[in-house]
């Protein structure tokens, strides 16, 4: 039956069942964490609910517990690392740490990882750099079933490959951007799927490329074993961006483009271009901080449009969920948490 639990308890349990599939308590309380702000921000498609999928993929041998990132090349304000495999909410953090510390000391850092298990929400990186007064670029590629059409295209041929902008607003909480270039995010539609609901016409196509609202179709194989696809967002415009991430964030890394028949592996590797720079090596810290306040405080000044009760930036709908969350639990749908107990089981880990 559906559950709410509190943040703390869902971390608990979560890192129970990822310490027995052989993550070190260490490693298994920070990706536990990791998950739980995803649903804590309002973000279930990137939450717990992947905790079955992480589970497979160890299983595969796609995902390796403990894996920490190598460094193919350094450069002093270029980095080049591997993410051997290793859990992204861990690897990604230590590459976002190396390229924090080379951004603090020349200004700016180009790093590329490769090779990352699942990253989960890419918000959590650029909130490490804003955190950090820097600004954050990031362009990631998805390396799993090819989920996303091509626009003009009839089935999917690459993933949701997320785009990510953190900048830092001087005595406030930062602007960050964080979205898939798909309409909507792949995890979302299991999400709707296990609650039984449709979609919006415009995210989705079936396995025969014809419009449909059953988010079914990118979940679960059809009656000819095959899947639908996700729409891009802003037709052309997301499409173009979708191929940049690919390029970036996979050609570019060294970690590979998706250009190979779907199968059924569990595993979902990333490779992430990121751009820091620090406003403050730049000399234009001051007016920097002034101009961005000032063009932030002119777009709060306009009157709320029909349906809108103000005007919110990128960022606050995420931190007001984490509020309320919070206060009132994290609401897991029956499905989800059917699948997270099925997890735990396979483990030899009871959760109730």
């Amino acid at each position: 039956m559906p559950q709410t639990l509190s943040a703390t308890v869902l971390r608990s349990q979560c890192a129970r069942i990822l310490e027995a599939a052989g993550s070190t308590p260490a490693e298994a309380g920070q990706v536990a964490a990791n998950l739980v702000l995803a649903n804590l921000s309002g973000h279930d498609s990137h939450g717990v609910g992947m905790l079955p999928r992480y589970v497979d993929a160890v299983a595969e041998g796609g995902l390796t517990p403990n894996a920490s990132v190598k460094v193919n090349a350094d450069i002093g304000t270029m980095l080049a690392l591997d993410g051997q495999h290793g859990y992204g909410q861990v690897v990604g953090v230590q590459a976002m740490e190396l390229g924090i510390a080379r951004a603090r000391q020349h200004g700016s850092c180009i790093m590329t990882l490769s090779a990352a298990h699942h990253l989960g929400r890419i918000g959590h990186f650029a909130e490490m750099a804003t955190a950090q007064g820097l600004v954050s670029m990031h362009f990631v590629n998805v390396l799993s079933r090819p989920v996303v059409a091509p626009w003009g295209g009839g089935d999917g041929r690459f993933g949701t490959n997320p785009c990510c902008i953190g900048i830092p607003l001087a005595g406030a909480e930062p602007f960050l951007l964080d979205f898939a270039t798909s309409r909507v995010a792949q995890g979302k539609m299991r999400v709707a799927h296990n609650k039984g609901e449709r979609v919006p016409d415009g995210y989705l196509i079936d396995e025969r490329g014809a419009p449909t609202n059953d988010p079914g179709v990118v979940v679960v194989p059809q009656g000819n074993g095959l899947f639908g696809a996700l729409m891009t967002f802003g037709e052309h415009k997301g499409y173009g961006m979708a191929m940049a991430c690919e390029l970036l964030g996979g050609a570019l890394t060294g970690g590979g483009t998706w250009h190979r028949p779907a199968d059924a592996a569990r595993t979902v590797l990333n490779g992430m271009l990121t751009v820091l720079i620090d406003p403050a090596k730049l000399g234009t810290q001051a007016s920097f901080a002034q101009e961005a306040t000032a063009f932030v405080d002119w777009l709060r000044q306009s009157p709320p449009g029909a349906g809108f009760d103000h005007v919110q930036i990128a960022g606050e709908p995420e931190r007001a969920a984490r509020v309320a969350r919070d206060r009132d639990g994290i609401w897991l749908d029956d499905a989800t948490w059917g699948e997270i107990v099925a997890a735990g089981a396979k483990m030899g880990v009871t959760i109730a």
